[in-house]
């Protein structure tokens, strides 16, 4: 059955009435709805307000490095420390290291740029701050309704934005209702905020109908790809964060990886890929696997008997895409009905690599506009006030000053890094021009026959690993008799111009195993979509390149449960 015949037959659905619908429990969704009561509560008003997560939980879906600005936490909440918030491990040392297959070059502390310097910041668990987030808000009276993706968004007769509707559950792989059967409900507000994070389902279809990126640089992403590890206590320093760039990548593919060490002996290992890679046979899961073998990495989780140091072990993994087009690609982010916040906008910070405390500021600035609005008896029209305030925000001054950031590594690593040591350490962001571009990252890809095959070895399970080892370890889930939530507008596209044109590339840039192509009987090619095993990345929904494939929200509750992460 089709979507309009289910609400036919089953229909009509519930609605309920908000203030405001918040699509999202990340940093940017939360602090929008803490924002909203603060405001409430400190003229003596009612703004009923609920965030709708998609996660089994808030923080389930959350995956950043992370290195977290504690700025617009402490304007959020002041007293964050004695409400326990977890940023327990401050950053002590900063290090940027240029790698070669066998060596690396440390840039002198000296000739670091502010973006690159973290003194004041802390290394953190995003997931497990998100977690406290939502319980200060819950404190405030924030209704968080987990496991209930928002599905679709509703319109007014004007064309306005009413609210979203939830998905149905209990709906099987043949797109019939079986006996679990329950109907999505309707959420309506005068003003629907938008905080789904890079790549957001609805966010892509919001701006795409108003046309919201006119006149904008074409939005930019990386792959995130992050392994948790537990390492011996004598190869430990608390708070020494160090990133690295050049090898495994050539000059002229952008990434670059990060090494943080937390509390209780705890390292994150995370790998960025930019998104906008021309070469179709690269792979960021086995680049992120490679990297982990340079002596300068492997160190510090081999294990040593000589010294009584023990291998170190692999607690979790996950990947996430991240906007990284910065100010220059940032969409319109109002539209008669609702705004855009966070990621779901593209406010990520990607010289300093850092993305919550600009979620956090953009959901704060919506907040605050979308409360004067409704306290002025307005509803379902434009939030001018929150780009103008935006405007005029530290959070716009920061953006503008690394606006070239990444459109230099066109021209290479090593004139992105001149440059932009140039323009970061030497002009403090004052370059006086702006770079642009014009092409979105799945209309880089080249033909296979163009490019070099690359050869990966072989994991060894103990220092690198293969991808269903490695999603078993973050706890994805999905219900499995429902509709593939990962969708193709042709069938015919995959082999036919991916595996014919570009040798399959899903089977590469995907971080999750999701996608294979296999032999069907008659002996043809076919892709085979493992959708049980998402990550909910978003990767294939911006890297494709014929932009066939379409990532629609599964049933609730359904992907990773990160832990930790």
């Amino acid at each position: 059955m089709t979507h309009d015949e289910i609400l036919a037959q089953f229909g009509p659905r519930e609605a309920m009435e908000y203030d405001v619908v918040v699509v999202g429990g990340g940093p940017a969704g939360l602090a929008t709805a803490i924002r909203l009561k603060q405001l409430a509560a400190d003229h003596g008003k009612e703004v009923s307000v609920v965030v709708l997560e998609k996660g089994s939980e808030p923080g389930a879906h959350i995956l950043s490095g992370a290195i977290m600005d504690p700025r617009a936490l402490s304007e959020l909440l002041p007293d964050w420390k004695k409400l326990g918030a977890p940023l327990n491990q401050p950053v002590t040392e900063d290090a940027l290291s240029f790698l070669s297959a066998r060596s690396a070059f440390r840039m002198p502390n000296f000739f670091l740029p502010p973006c690159s310097q973290n003194h004041g910041n802390y290394v953190v668990s995003l997931g497990n701050v998100t977690r406290w987030l939502a319980q200060q808000a819950e404190g405030l009276g924030v209704e968080i309704v987990p496991g209930f993706p928002a599905a679709e968004v509703l319109y007014n007769e004007n064309g306005s934005v009413k609210g979203v509707a939830t998905g149905n559950l209990g709906v099987g792989k043949d797109g019939e209702p079986t006996e679990n059967f329950q109907l999505g409900m309707e959420l309506h507000a005068k003003y629907t905020i938008f905080a789904e994070g890079a790549r957001g389902h609805l966010g892509k279809q919001l701006i795409a109908r108003f046309k919201l990126d006119e006149g904008k640089d074409p939005q930019s992403y990386g792959l995130g790809i992050k392994e948790l590890w537990e390492i011996d206590p004598q190869r430990h320093q608390p708070g020494f964060v160090m990133h690295t760039a050049g090898w495994p990548m050539d000059n002229s593919t952008y990434g670059g990886s990060f090494l943080y060490h937390m509390e209780d002996n705890k390292v994150v290992l995370g790998f960025i890929t930019g998104l906008d890679y021309a070469n179709p046979w690269l792979s960021p899961f086995e680049e992120f696997q490679r990297w982990k073998t340079h002596p300068n990495i492997r160190w510090y989780l081999e294990g040593d008997a000589a010294a009584g140091i023990k291998p170190a072990k692999r607690l979790g993994y996950g990947a996430r895409a991240i906007t990284a087009g910065g100010l220059m690609s940032l969409p319109k982010t109002i539209f008669p009905g609702g705004a855009l916040v966070g990621c779901d906008a593209g406010y990520l910070n990607v010289s300093r690599i850092k993305g919550s405390h600009a979620a956090m500021k953009s959901g704060m600035l919506a907040a605050q506009a979308a409360y004067e609005a409704i306290t002025h008896g307005r509803q379902h029209d434009e939030l001018t006030m929150y780009p103008a305030l935006f405007e005029k925000s530290w959070l716009h001054e920061e953006l503008h000053k690394s606006r070239n950031f990444k459109t230099w590594f066109k021209k290479g690593l090593w004139v992105a890094t001149l440059m932009n040591g140039v323009e970061q350490f030497l002009l403090r962001g004052h370059m006086p021009w702006t770079l642009r571009r014009d092409k979105p990252d799945h209309a880089m890809l080249r033909p296979a026959a163009n490019c070099e095959p690359i050869s990966y070895p072989k994991p060894d399970g103990k220092l690198t690993f293969d991808r269903l080892s490695s999603v078993f370890i973050s706890n994805t889930n999905h219900e499995e008799n429902q509709p593939a939530h990962l969708t193709l507008k042709d069938n015919s596209v995959p082999v036919q111009v991916n595996l014919d044109k570009y040798a399959g590339p899903e089977a590469r840039y995907c971080p999750a195993g999701v996608y294979e192509f296999v032999k069907a009987e008659d002996n043809t090619d076919r892709l085979q979509i493992n959708a049980q095993n998402c990550v909910h990345c978003k990767t294939c929904d911006i890297k494709d390149p014929t932009q066939n494939i379409v990532w629609v929200t599964p049933e609730g509750g359904g992907g990773p449960n990160y832990v930790n992460m």
